[in-house]
């Protein structure tokens, strides 16, 4: 017998996801988790559900009014991990995030304010909140627009996202280790949490240029054995604990920048190589490279002033951060541009009975 919950797909950034309205789902989080693996899918090519056989194509937000003074939302991210049966959610999603806003105003769960709203969002994953701007004219969400984000064609309306005490998201610190360097199995680092647990490697310890192409990085099987024995470490050292079945924290390779920017990355989620960059893992990273005494001294691009632009490179592209510093040079403050669009809504139908 087939069952059906209400849903939206929606474009957050250069991710994809189903969203759902927390009401709509069952409470039993076990329950929960098995019913978003049915539709979305079990096995390596989700060829019996709706994601697309990638971690950026597997993604859930569920989004429920919120209960707090300081918040509109409530937001929940799941990863669906590709291939394993099973979901993850210790981490943020900037990108899914992204699409939170749309979803609450299509589904009728916050108004629009007039030409332009804004909501508070607290990311329940992590305890921290965000501030979402959107494009609303004529008292619907706008989906056309000229704002460009790389790794997705053409243009749309920006979203605003004003990221709000997110250090120490997963680990509890900014620097979880309590160290700027650290070196793990021989391997140079930086271990870093600002809303994404990362950690920080300079390409060339690693015995790679930093500018290969994903597929290059991921057919080196021994490079990826000991990148995941770092992984594997430094989960400890950053307080996450056995995270060999977790999807932090993400590795990020480091190199000087190519094409105009500050940095450029290869950022490993953890397995497979990003086509780009997270959201969080990008502030995570350009936080990293502000800091005199991390593996990017000598690396990153780092430029003046108090607030800093900062393009990070990825391979299908940049990403650019605002990063806000104080009198001491403490990162305060992250700012950065997203865009948005609904692509489907409807029913997702799923077949098991779970008690």
């Amino acid at each position: 017998m087939l069952h059906s919950i209400p849903y939206m797909q929606i474009r957050g950034g250069s991710s994809k996801g189903l969203y759902f309205r927390a009401e709509d789902l069952p409470a039993d989080e076990s329950v929960r988790d098995q019913v978003l693996l049915d539709i979305v899918g079990r096995d390596d090519r989700q060829i019996d559900g709706l994601g697309g056989a990638n971690p950026l194509t597997s993604k859930v937000g569920i989004v429920a009014p919120s209960a707090r003074d300081d918040s509109d939302l409530d937001y929940l991210f799941v990863q669906v991990v590709v291939g394993e049966d099973r979901v993850d959610t210790t981490p943020n999603c900037g990108n899914i995030l992204a699409g939170v806003g749309a979803f609450a105003i299509e589904t009728g769960m916050l108004a629009v304010q007039g030409e332009e709203t804004t909501i508070r969002v607290y990311m329940v994953n992590s305890g921290n909140r965000c501030e979402l701007l959107m494009q609303t004219p004529d008292g619907r969400v706008e989906y056309e627009g000229s704002a460009r984000i790389d790794g997705v064609p053409g243009s749309a309306a920006p979203v605003i996202c004003n990221y709000l005490d997110i250090a120490g998201s997963a680990c509890g610190l900014l620097l979880p280790t309590g160290n700027q360097r650290d070196e793990i199995l021989g391997v140079p680092v930086t271990c870093i949490d600002n809303g994404m647990p990362v950690v920080v490697i300079p390409a060339a310890e690693m015995g790679k240029s930093g500018y290969e192409s994903c597929q290059e990085l991921e057919a080196d099987n021994n490079f990826r054995e000991r990148l995941e024995a770092i992984r594997i470490e430094a989960g400890v050292l950053m307080n996450l604990g056995d995270v060999l079945r977790k999807v932090v924290p993400k590795m990020s390779l480091i190199s000087a920048p190519l094409n105009g920017g500050q940095v450029c990355t290869r950022t490993f989620i953890p397995h497979k190589c990003h086509a780009a960059i997270g959201v969080l893992g990008a502030v995570s990273v350009a936080t990293a490279c502000v800091m005199p005494d991390s593996v990017a001294t000598g690396i990153a691009s780092v430029p003046d002033g108090q607030t800093k632009k900062f393009s990070v490179e990825h391979p299908s592209g940049e990403f650019s951060v605002e990063l806000s510093l104080d009198k001491d040079n403490n990162v305060i403050g992250a700012g950065l541009l997203r865009t948005t669009r609904l692509l489907s809504k409807g029913e997702a139908f799923y077949v098991g009975k779970y008690e």
